[in-house]
């Protein structure tokens, strides 16, 4: 790499599994764009977030800092709860660069965001909007999502609410590819990388997709064949020990009544998203190249969350299965080759491994560790414990938190009874070990580890 500091292209997707990075499903390969920028990259197998929803965890990695510390814990869409956090997109405008943003906005500081940054280009979801209107689709995009709602129970503080998400109908999007919401984005950002840029640029690119209602164009709505899927083993089925109350959560709710046939839909739909944000991806990918930047450019990829697609009979997130919490994390600098860690390591993590790459003075008061050793030399990052949380979705309740090594995952709900699963002999997180006497010892270990460093954080909750 030439440039002293680096450009910066930051991808972040929505609801993409961690193992859909090498994964070929229907004799198709999933994320071809993806596995090639991967194989140059440093890659985290062992990533995790600090909540499985859009706005904390996507708040918390912007920051460097905890859900409980920003005051973002639910889906704050107003920014009510957030507080004065300075986001990366400030420290790299600070530090000289245009900074743009194309795409969802899920992040909450105040001031807000727009406030804190000269955004050189900023294209979100009202120009989305826009586009729509303007090409005569915005009602089919909307009478086809509309049609793919499911209603469910919630009950806070022993009061019971209808609530409308989006659930396992799959379908055909109306429109013609070019205009589905993350093709639009990954034009605008393709015409950002193809100007001339004098001073060192950060774009910011966050992605819908795979993200439910599972609306799919074509051809990706018939890239994966159904019948050909080949779904994990524990699809439809609850853990041994599951705790009494995750079938009152969302993610159990959503996935009640699904039968395997409609899963393999599900994974067949979710799966031609993925594949339709790989190829975009690409595309800004060959953009940075044929403008002449791919060289001087630092490529950072990740997702705010995963997905269950029916694993634990859980649909979408909100639960602190692998599967929802567990997500991609690839640092791609140019003149490194290629290596992948399995140790674990945090999405706070990725503001303190920015600033060190691009040579900034790291603050002090940041939860993560930076990753650059591993980045820039090979060196594997150190053995530690990473914590995530889960306190709601649109108001705090059915809460979670969790302690995750390299081989243990403890989870703590203060009104239920513990999780335990060994992630070395029990991958798929079938069986519940809390209540074994043999692994006693190590859930009290964990469970100080995790409340120590919860109520360092300000959390509220009794441990």
């Amino acid at each position: 790499m030439s440039r002293e500091q680096p450009n910066l292209l930051f991808v972040m997707t929505d609801h993409q599994r961690a193992d859909s990075l090498g994964m070929t499903q229907a004799g198709v390969e999933v994320t071809p764009n993806l596995n090639r920028l991967a194989s140059e990259s440093a890659v985290f197998t062992r990533a995790y977030n600090t909540c499985p929803l859009c706005v904390p965890t996507r708040t918390a990695l912007a920051t460097g800092k905890y859900p409980t510390r920003t005051g973002v814990i639910c889906n704050d869409w107003q920014g009510l709860t957030a507080g004065d956090h300075k986001p990366m997109h400030q420290y790299l405008a600070e530090a000289g660069y245009d900074v743009a943003h194309v795409g969802i906005h899920h992040i909450r500081v105040k001031p807000e965001i727009r406030e804190r940054v000269p955004f050189v280009l900023w294209i979100d979801n009202a120009d989305y909007d826009r586009h729509l209107e303007q090409n005569a689709l915005r009602q089919l995009h909307y009478d086809c999502l509309g049609a793919m709602k499911k209603e469910i129970t919630m009950v806070r503080s022993g009061v019971s609410s209808q609530e409308t998400y989006s659930g396992t109908v799959t379908d055909v999007w109306p429109g013609p590819p070019e205009h589905f919401k993350d093709n639009v984005f990954a034009d605008e950002a393709i015409t950002f990388l193809r100007r001339e840029h004098s001073r060192p640029f950060a774009l910011f690119v966050y992605l819908w997709a795979p993200h439910p209602p599972l609306a799919v164009p074509e051809p990706y709505a018939s890239m994966f064949d159904p019948s050909k899927i080949e779904l994990p083993e524990n699809v439809g089925m609850p853990a041994d020990g599951e705790p009494p109350n995750r079938r009152q959560g969302m993610a159990g709710q959503l996935a009640e009544g699904v039968t395997m046939d409609e899963w393999r839909k599900v994974w067949a739909a979710h799966l031609g998203l993925v594949r339709l944000a790989d190829d975009a991806i690409g595309r800004m990918l060959t953009a940075l190249e044929s403008g002449g930047y791919a060289e001087d450019t630092l490529v950072v990829f990740t997702v705010d969350h995963g997905e269950h697609l029916g694993q634990h009979r859980m649909y979408q997130k909100m639960e602190m299965y692998e599967q929802a919490i567990r997500v991609p994390l690839v640092f791609h600098l140019p003149g490194t080759r290629g290596k992948v860690f399995d140790r674990p390591v945090s999405h706070l993590d990725v503001l303190p491994t920015l600033i060190d790459l691009i040579g900034l003075e790291c603050p002090d008061d940041l939860d993560g560790e930076s990753l650059v050793e591993s980045v820039v030399s090979g060196e594997a990052p150190p053995e530690r414990t990473v914590f995530s949380m889960y306190a709601g979705n649109k108001t705090p309740c059915h809460h979670r938190r969790a302690a995750i090594t390299r081989r243990w995952k403890y989870v703590y709900d203060p009104e239920d009874v513990p999780e335990l699963y060994d992630l070395e002999t029990d991958p798929l997180e079938m069986h519940n070990l809390a209540a074994d006497p043999q692994h006693a010892q190590t859930v009290r270990e964990l469970h100080d580890e995790c409340r120590r460093w919860h109520e360092a954080r300000g959390d509220p909750i009794r441990f």
